[in-house]
């Protein structure tokens, strides 16, 4: 009755601005302590809960609104594992790269960048990966580029971001080595702090390198230790860039590692919306991250922060372009090896692996493997949120409309709880 008379005497206002304002000091309270406790929830976390994969992801956009697009704003070409095939040669240390003993060489092998990667990209392209369906979340244009963006969320994971930008009088080239080159980066990307060459392949192109990237006051800033390694199909590049593991580079609590990334897109020629010749570039980008901010906070701020992040990129395309037309430029190491390309011919390489796969198939016995519906350590999260909800709702108000909109918000959270 209390909660229906409180009701009435706010809708008797006598206008409706006045009823708008009482109601919003009705609910600020709740809200702000709701936000103050998803705050200090996320900053208090427990170490076990930090064991999770399952935190948050990016791309590259909280990590870029939060990190200004970390993962748009490089348009995501840098973050990427070291590569090397089957048939390819070892790499070959490098002045200042550190030692690898052959026990650990082989300990993680299982994270170079091959074919297979090459082979998931190109379904990636063609939307035949048999993932979800994209939603699509953008499409603004400006006069030398326009752009398309889409979200999809996994059954595991980060959200998975795609998009589509066209670059009006640019060449593939140009923006293959655009995206490749750490020393000019830092003319126009100002997240970037730090970059440094690990290990290189002469012979395949591939790369092993660390980035640093400048996240919000509020969060310590990210590194990556990323391959990366260039394909070339008939004038069309597939550029692979995803996070490795890496035994010699010790980890620290500061800065932050991020060991889920995937980074990689597709450059080929376009037509020009100005006069239909093939002048422009289209670069098809796919980017997701975990860099451990919670999921749905992730996508607001990637989605507010995605535009603003993507229009600075073609003003610093500009500047490269001119920077590369001078005839004094020296070619940087990161461009030297972005042009060590392997060249591949996409569709027989795909026939190959799926008669490969259906051979394999064949072969081995299908083994059905019982499993839990409910790991363990999923469940924690989420009794914790509606714990602390049921101790703010009291500590907050006793009225039933308090509780009820906090017990809601916790619902939404605790759905989410492997993300908290």
């Amino acid at each position: 009755m209390a909660l229906i008379g409180a009701l009435v005497e706010i809708l008797e206002k006598p206008s409706v601005v006045d009823v708008m304002i009482e109601l919003m000091v009705f609910m600020a309270p709740i809200w702000i302590a709701v936000f103050i406790g998803v705050l200090v929830g996320w900053a208090w976390k427990p170490n076990w809960a930090n064991s999770s994969n399952k935190s948050v992801s990016l791309f590259p956009q909280f990590a870029s609104s939060v990190s200004n697009l970390s993962s748009f704003k490089v348009q995501f070409p840098a973050c990427i594992p070291w590569v090397s095939d089957q048939h390819d040669s070892p790499l070959p240390p490098v002045s200042s790269a550190p030692h690898y003993s052959l026990s650990e060489l082989e300990k993680e092998k299982s994270s170079v960048v091959n074919d297979e990667d090459l082979i998931h990209l190109h379904k990636l392209v063609e939307e035949k990966d048999g993932g979800p369906a994209w939603i699509k979340m953008m499409d603004r244009s400006t006069p030398n580029m326009s752009y398309q963006a889409w979200r999809r969320d996994a059954e595991s994971g980060p959200p998975q971001y795609r998009s589509r930008t066209i670059y009006e009088d640019a060449t593939p080239e140009t923006l293959r080595d655009f995206f490749w080159d750490d020393e000019f980066r830092a003319e126009w990307d100002d997240m970037l702090i730090k970059a440094n060459t690990l290990n290189e392949c002469r012979s395949t192109g591939t790369m092993l390198v660390q980035w640093v990237r400048k996240f919000p006051f509020f969060c310590s800033d990210r590194e990556y230790i990323i391959g990366r390694r260039i394909w070339e199909s008939g004038k069309t590049y597939y550029c692979v860039t995803k996070g490795v593991p890496c035994s010699s580079v010790p980890r620290l609590s500061k800065p932050r590692r991020v060991d889920l990334y995937y980074s990689s897109w597709f450059v080929r020629a376009a037509e020009s919306r100005r006069d239909g010749s093939l002048s422009a570039c289209e670069v098809v980008l796919f980017h997701h991250e975990d860099m451990g901010i919670p999921y749905e906070i992730a996508k607001l701020g990637i989605r507010q922060g995605m535009w603003g992040a993507v229009k600075k990129i073609d003003p610093g395309l500009r500047a490269y372009q001119k920077h590369r037309a001078s005839s004094t430029v020296c070619l940087s190491p990161s461009v030297q090896m972005a042009q060590i390309n392997t060249k591949v011919n996409i569709e027989i390489l795909e026939e190959e692996a799926e008669e490969s796969q259906d051979k394999n198939t064949s072969i081995v016995p299908q083994v059905e493997e019982t499993r839990d519906d409910k790991p363990a350590g999923k469940g924690i999260p989420k009794i914790m949120v509606v714990g602390g909800a049921i101790a703010l709702a009291y500590t907050l108000d006793r009225g039933l409309l308090t509780k009820a909109l906090i017990f809601g918000v916790a619902r939404r959270f605790a759905k989410t709880g492997r993300r908290l």
